[in-house]
């Protein structure tokens, strides 16, 4: 590819924002599973790739599109310097979902309950969110986010049906899900620790 037209798929590109939503056609199955999608008013190269993840929560890659076919997908980012997007189709499956999350900016304390408990986190249905089409809940807990004492199971620091209130850490936009700490709502431990040292001297 030239350079006039990687400078134009830079600036093409420019003119989108995260969790935009865009048109255009699938190109090519990539490997392993993904889709390589040339938008519309771009339709030199396809500068959008939906990877295997993001086709859908509901069907298997090869199910959810074929080669030709005209896709709905919103932007979860964007490489200028490759002249590249990175686009969720099963976004636009799940709008209420997309709509939920989009707004929400780290820091808000968000309130839900406990729905369930996985060896790789923790999931929390929240009470403003709507339901998730694939996991128990939309709001999800990290084991290192859960607490700031050491603990053998999750269980040790939460149960199923338990209410909690979290911050909110960043929208994950490759699971459609709300990454949440509950550590942020308790004390620092070490700062604690250095503010009781500092006034002790």
């Amino acid at each position: 590819m030239d350079g006039a037209s990687e400078d134009s798929a830079r600036e093409f590109l420019g003119t989108f924002h995260i969790g935009d939503v865009c048109t255009g056609t699938a190109k090519e199955i990539t490997r392993p599973h993904g889709v390589a999608v040339t938008l519309d008013g771009f339709p030199t190269r396809p500068p959008g790739i939906v990877g295997p993840l993001e086709l859908s929560w509901r069907q298997s890659p090869a199910e959810a599109v074929k080669v030709g076919q005209q896709i709905t997908a919103a932007i979860t980012s964007i490489d200028l310097d490759e002249g590249r997007a990175q686009l969720s189709m099963a976004a636009t499956e799940n709008p209420e979902l997309w709509a939920f999350l989009k707004p929400l900016r780290p820091g808000e304390i968000l309130s839900g309950t406990i729905a369930a408990i996985e060896r790789f986190g923790v999931f929390v249905a929240l009470d403003d969110g709507p339901v998730h089409p694939v996991f128990p809940g939309v709001g999800f807990i990290t084991y290192p986010e859960l607490s700031w004492r050491r603990f053998e199971s999750a269980s040790d620091v939460v149960q199923v049906g338990r209410r909690v209130s979290c911050e909110f850490l960043q929208f994950d936009t490759w699971n459609g899900e709300a990454r949440l700490s509950l550590k942020a709502m308790q004390p620092d431990p070490f700062r604690i620790f250095a503010d009781s040292a500092a006034v002790g001297h």
